[in-house]
C-alpha cells in the first residue's frame, strides 16, 4: 500500500513495504523513480539496512555465532507501520522482532522519515538501539531514477555533475569490493553516461569525496540533485550493459572485501551504537 504526500510542485509515493520511495511526479507528470521494471531491475529506492552491499559468503559472525544475511540486509523486504502522515511528510518505522533476531541478534528501532518542500524531498534515518549492549549496523540509501527522463532523449544524454574532476574508486567483484582502488577521470566534473560504465559493478567512492551528485541532460532542463554532506561512502550504479536507469546512493557503510574474516565487528564502515543511544542521518533529493 502506498502513501501520498504532495507540495506545491511534486506528488510523491512511499510504500509500506520496506518504506520505499516509488513514485515522484511533477505537476506535468513527469515520473522520476525508476518504474522497477521486473525483467530489468525490480526495485524503485530500496533502503539498506542493517548492512550496505554485500558481505563475502553472505554470512557474518558476532560473538562467536554465525549468521547469514543477503545484500543490502532485510528492512527492503519487510513491511513498516506508517507512525506519522501529514500533507508533506511522512514517518515509517521498523522494530525488531523474532523473525530479525535469527539472522540479526539485536534490538532496534528503525525510522524513516520523508519530508516533501517545493522541489525538495528529505529522507531522514533514526537507528535507535534498544539492546542492552552495543549494536553494529550499517544503513544506506538506493533510489533508482528514469534515465532518460524525457521520449527522445538517450542515456548519452545524461552525466553526473560532481563536485571534482579525479576521484578515487574501488571496483566489485561479485559485490565485494578488491583491493586496489584506481582513478576515477570526471573532465571539468562531468561524468557521462554510456552502456559500459557500469561493466564492473558499481562505482564506489570512500572516504567522503562525495558531498552532492547532480544527475543533468545535455538535450533538457531537467535535473535531479542528491546532497548528502557527511555520509562516508557513496555509490553510482546501474545493471550492466543497462540505458534506462541510474541510482545514487550516499552510504553510512560499505561491502566486505574479497579477503573479508567476516567478523561483524571488524567490519569496515561498521557503525557500533551503544545501548539506549540514536544514529541520524539525513539526505535529500532535488528535482528540477
Amino acid at each position: 500500500m502506498n502513501v501520498q504526500i504532495e507540495s506545491e510542485n511534486l506528488t510523491v509515493l512511499v510504500n509500506h513495504r520496506g518504506a520505499e520511495l516509488c513514485s515522484v511526479k511533477n505537476k506535468s507528470l513527469l515520473e522520476y523513480i525508476w518504474t522497477a521494471n521486473k525483467d530489468v531491475w525490480p526495485r524503485h529506492s530500496p533502503v539498506l539496512f542493517p548492512i550496505v552491499g554485500k558481505l563475502r559468503n553472505d554470512a557474518y559472525s558476532y560473538l562467536s555465532k554465525e549468521y547469514r544475511m543477503t545484500q543490502h540486509g532485510f528492512a527492503r523486504d519487510l513491511d513498516f507501520d506508517l507512525v506519522q502522515h501529514a500533507a508533506n511528510s511522512c514517518t515509517f518505522e521498523l522494530r525488531s522482532n523474532p523473525d530479525t533476531k535469527r539472522n540479526y541478534p539485536f534490538e532496534f528501532l528503525f525510522q524513516i522519515a520523508y519530508l516533501l518542500e517545493e522541489n525538495t524531498l528529505s529522507t531522514e534515518f533514526r537507528v535507535v538501539n534498544l539492546s542492552p549492549q552495543n549494536m553494529l549496523f550499517s544503513v544506506g540509501a538506493h533510489p533508482g531514477f528514469n534515465c532518460p527522463l524525457l521520449p527522445g532523449e538517450s542515456f548519452e544524454d545524461y552525466f553526473f555533475d560532481l563536485e571534482k574532476s579525479s576521484y578515487e574508486i574501488r571496483e566489485l567483484d561479485n559485490g565485494l569490493r578488491l583491493p586496489n582502488k584506481k582513478t576515477l577521470s570526471a573532465p571539468h566534473t562531468k561524468l557521462f553516461l554510456s552502456s559500459s560504465l557500469f561493466d564492473k559493478d558499481a562505482l564506489v567512492f570512500e572516504g567522503h569525496q562525495l558531498n552532492s551528485v547532480t544527475l543533468r541532460s545535455l538535450t533538457s532542463h531537467h535535473s535531479i540533485r542528491l546532497d548528502c554532506a557527511g555520509w562516508p561512502y557513496f555509490g553510482l550504479w546501474s545493471k550492466k550493459a543497462c540505458r534506462q536507469f541510474v541510482c545514487m546512493e550516499p552510504w553510512y557503510g560499505i561491502a566486505d572485501q574479497t579477503s573479508s574474516e567476516g567478523n561483524l565487528a571488524k567490519k569496515e564502515g561498521i557503525i557500533v551504537l551503544p545501548a539506549g543511544e540514536e544514529h541520524l542521518c539525513s539526505y535529500s533529493l532535488t528535482f528540477h
